[in-house]
């Protein structure tokens, strides 16, 4: 009996996450579950690498098979055709040694019971060796509805945003102000051999251009740090919640955003919120990892005030919105496989309900900070505007460039801006009445 491939299963997993997020499943829960039964890091590294290398230059290797294949794989080929997308993104571009990575992706069509089709697999993998797979265009794997709205949201950033996009996104890390200073940290990662850079901003920053696993980040159990975007830590600057204040957290989970808050201030009073009770459950955990001040966490809808509002209002309220998610592609690529139009109308609906929502809880000279990660322009600049004319008592303060461009009444970042993620901030005033 021949020796097993080594790498052989994680080929396969990777066939079959792929297969179900083509599908329409997602690719954060394929993910966790197909993590949650792998042991060595490393064989979760690979996987993780190989499932978001693959998504993001999909149309690439359709290309490459509708040019190398003489008969066009079928619906019952899904499997087999997820299979070579994960073989491709090995070769192109995580640059995995050629020899390894096709034995073992053959290996993986016998393992999935594709063993009569192991030949197609091995002759497809070797010509993307010899050569190459086609060039492409990253703004080819966004639909053509949604690639049409960021030509005419950002006429002349679309190729840059669509380029960012297709990209691996570096590490983020908050260092956990109530435990030590970045600089500190720095020099504990550095006894790791792991690089990090010093930004000027966010105060609580670290920037890690290969990311490492959560393993590898010492005192992460003991709540030193945490895994956050450059463009999310940036939301604390953009509300400057008074000392103390009672702050709303209206969209709360996970609950970096409201564990952020705490860490720069434990004596808020802070209400964190969330629709789904299993979601507020992960800012619990969050909460305890950091070992941060007890916040009131309710599982509820902030447009039903009537069902756990005390009346009392709030100082500051953040509302960092549902929405289109399309500032974050490079960090979830499925996005582009699931979103459709009607989706964006819902959200636009919602996210203006939400707005009037929270508006009512916020005490007169509070500050409401309406963020989301999207980069359209009808979710944000062109949703704040709506509201501001429709609400007599609001009016909108300035941010700084920190927080990107001018759009509307708030500040735009678009996705590898200063290697961050895409994210809108509006920040507005009640009036005193």
């Amino acid at each position: 009996m021949a020796a097993p491939v080594a790498g052989a299963q994680v080929r396969a997993t990777a066939a079959r996450v792929l297969d179900a997020v083509i599908r329409g499943r997602s690719l954060r829960t394929e993910l966790a579950t197909a993590l949650s039964a792998m042991r060595d890091p490393r064989d979760r590294a690979l996987l993780e690498a190989i499932c978001f290398a693959a998504l993001r230059q999909r149309t690439r290797a359709d290309a490459a098979l509708a040019a190398w294949t003489t008969r066009p794989l079928g619906a019952r080929d899904s499997l087999l055709r997820a299979l070579l997308h994960a073989g491709f993104a090995q070769l192109d571009p995580l640059g995995l040694p050629p020899h390894a990575a096709v034995a073992a992706t053959v290996e993986a069509a016998r393992t999935l019971g594709r063993s009569h089709q192991s030949g197609m697999v091995n002759a497809l993998l070797r010509r993307a060796i010899r050569d190459g797979l086609p060039a492409g265009d990253p703004a080819d794997t966004w639909p053509a509805w949604l690639r049409e709205r960021i030509h005419a949201d950002w006429p002349d950033e679309a190729a840059h945003i669509f380029a960012a996009s297709a990209t691996a996104a570096p590490a983020w890390l908050r260092v956990n102000a109530r435990h030590g200073d970045r600089e500190a940290y720095r020099a504990r990662l550095a006894t790791q051999e792991v690089q990090a850079e010093l930004p000027a901003w966010p105060v609580d920053a670290l920037l890690l251009r290969t990311p490492v696993p959560v393993a590898q980040l010492p005192g992460f159990d003991d709540g030193d740090v945490s895994i956050q975007d450059l463009s999310a830590q940036l939301v604390a600057d953009a509300l400057a919640a008074p000392a103390g204040a009672r702050v709303l957290d209206a969209c709360a989970a996970p609950g970096g955003k409201a564990a952020h808050l705490l860490e720069r201030d434990p004596a808020l009073r802070l209400t964190a919120l969330d629709v789904d009770p299993h979601r507020l459950q992960r800012v619990a955990d969050t909460l305890a990892r950091l070992r941060l001040p007890a916040a009131s966490l309710q599982a509820a809808d902030a447009r039903a005030a009537d069902g756990w509002w005390d009346g009392t209002p709030f100082e500051a309220v953040l509302l960092d919105a549902p929405c289109s998610a399309t500032g974050v592609v490079r960090r979830q690529p499925d996005i582009l496989l699931h979103r459709r139009p009607q989706d964006l109308d819902a959200l636009l609906a919602l996210q203006a309900t939400l707005l009037d929502a929270c508006w009512r809880l916020l005490a007169p000279g509070g500050v409401l900070l309406y963020a989301t990660c999207s980069i359209l322009a009808a979710e944000n600049a062109q949703q704040v505007d709506a509201f501001l004319a429709r609400t007599p008592d609001a009016r909108a303060e300035p941010l700084d460039e920190r927080f990107g461009r001018v759009a509307g009444a708030g500040r735009q970042r678009l996705p590898g801006d200063a290697d961050g993620d895409g994210f809108f901030y509006a920040r507005l005033r009640r009036t005193a009445a």
